[in-house]
């Protein structure tokens, strides 16, 4: 069975930082590029960065460059999205998935930006 579980999330001030995690398991995760996705309330999914199956290549979106660094531990199972100076409309439901064929999406982890 996939499994997908983001932890990480929490609740920090304009300007903080946040380390999210990716725990995969079920399907084979070293051979597979990975994906962080975010849901902000009343919006649609925002690709927020891509990262190769063996960590080498990675991709990001307007939003998150500069900010936002994916990595991955392929030896873990794991995939990280390490993010700093935070902003409120960073706020979101953030997930991660196998890229380009997602598997069904897991519970996500809330990440809360406010003052």
């Amino acid at each position: 069975e996939v499994q997908l579980v983001e932890s990480g999330g929490n609740m920090v001030q304009p300007g903080g930082s946040l380390r999210l995690s990716c725990a995969a398991s079920g399907f084979p995760f070293s051979d597979s590029d990975m994906t962080w996705v975010r849901q902000a309330p009343g919006k649609g999914p925002e690709w927020l960065a891509l990262i190769s199956f063996d960590g080498t290549i990675t991709w990001y979106g307007e939003a998150t460059k500069g900010r936002f660094t994916i990595s991955r531990d392929n030896a873990k199972n794991t995939m990280y999205l390490q993010m700093n100076s935070l902003k409120l409309e960073d706020t979101a439901v953030y997930y991660c998935n196998r890229f380009p064929a997602p598997y069904n999406w897991g519970q996500g982890t809330q990440v809360t930006v406010s003052s």
